[in-house]
Order: structure tokens, then sequence, then C-alpha cells
């Protein structure tokens, strides 16, 4: 059910970084991004698949991760993603993305749930360096990266609290804690 996989689609930040994800498995991945819907259906996305080890570490250096965990710096060696996914937008195409890299993600991200993987959508990114690693021509704008991989990590979705008690949090277990508001809280009306 449908439900079932977006309840299991948290972001993942913690992956077994031996386990193998190859380029076929990242190409049928974006192929569901090609499926998704697009605005005007313009289709300007364009993607860079990483499953190579040295370019997966220049790329980790790039990226900033968890930014409510202010004591963690990221997953350490042997729990990084095993493949990243760098979402651009072609300004030939297009100059606004508006939503297209969201929607084409998330199809990305529950193509991965159900075969088992996770990811983290990251937009933490040090974008003029990643174009300089990646050899990115100026016309693309660099988007989001998605870390992909094994998870690792236990996620929980639990009730907010209170309305601003949203930060997601790690019990002395290394469980992460994802609180969401209310529906309650997000239905502004109903006719």
């Amino acid at each position: 059910m449908i439900e079932d996989l977006i309840r299991k689609n948290r972001s993942c930040r913690r992956f077994y970084q031996d386990h193998n994800v190859n380029l076929k498995t990242l190409k049928n991945l974006v192929n569901l991004a090609r499926f998704s819907a697009s605005a005007a259906n313009l289709q300007p996305l364009k993607y860079i698949l990483s499953c190579n080890t040295q370019k997966n570490a220049q790329i980790f250096s790039c990226l900033a991760w968890a930014g409510y965990l202010k004591d963690w710096s990221g997953p350490k060696e042997g729990e990084r993603p095993a493949a990243y996914i760098i979402t651009l937008g072609d300004t030939d195409i297009s100059k606004n993305f508006e939503c297209d890299h969201g929607i084409a993600n998330q199809s990305i991200l529950l193509g991965a749930r159900e075969i088992g993987l996770a990811g983290c959508m990251i937009g933490a990114i040090n974008r003029e360096n990643l174009a300089d690693i990646l050899n990115i021509p100026p016309r693309f704008k660099v988007l989001l990266a998605l870390a992909i991989g094994k998870p690792k990590e236990e996620v929980v979705i639990e009730t907010a609290e209170t309305d601003d008690n949203i930060k997601y949090w790690r019990d002395n277990k290394n469980i992460h804690h994802v609180p969401k508001r209310s529906l309650s809280n997000i239905v502004l009306s109903c006719y």
C-alpha cells in the first residue's frame, strides 16, 4: 500500500557503505523520475549518477548533513552512501524548476524504498565545489543531491507534541525520531 511505502521513506543518513548500488539500479530509479509530473511537461531535469567510491568521497565533501543534529557532522566512514544521484536543472529548457525536482526526487526515493534501499534528499550543498568536481557546465543549476544506499538506521515517526516541536533527534540507542504535526494541525478548513 502506498501509505506503508511513504511511512518507510524517511530521510536516512547512515548506510551500509559496502553494500553495492550499481549504475543499473540508479538508472532504474531515475527512470521513475522521468515518468513523474513536470510543470508544462518541460522536463528540464538532468541527473549525474555516481556509485564510484572515489567520486562519492568527493561528492560527500560538498554536502551538509542533518542540521538539527548539531553534534553530528554526518555519517562516518563505513556508514556513508554507496551512491548519489545529483539533480540538475537545465536552464536552456527552463529558468524556473518549480516543484519538478521535489516530485522527481520523491519518486526516486519511493522506488529506492521499494527495493530495500533508502536515501536522503540533501539541499545543503556547496554547489560551486560540486560543479567543479563533477565538471558541470554553467547552464546546469545544481538543485539537489540524493544520497542512496542500504539503510543502517532505524527511523520512527511520532506525533509532534506541540506545533513548534518538529526537530528530529536521536535517542541513546541511535534511533532517529521524526516528529510530524498532527493531521488536525495541517488541515485548515473542510467544506
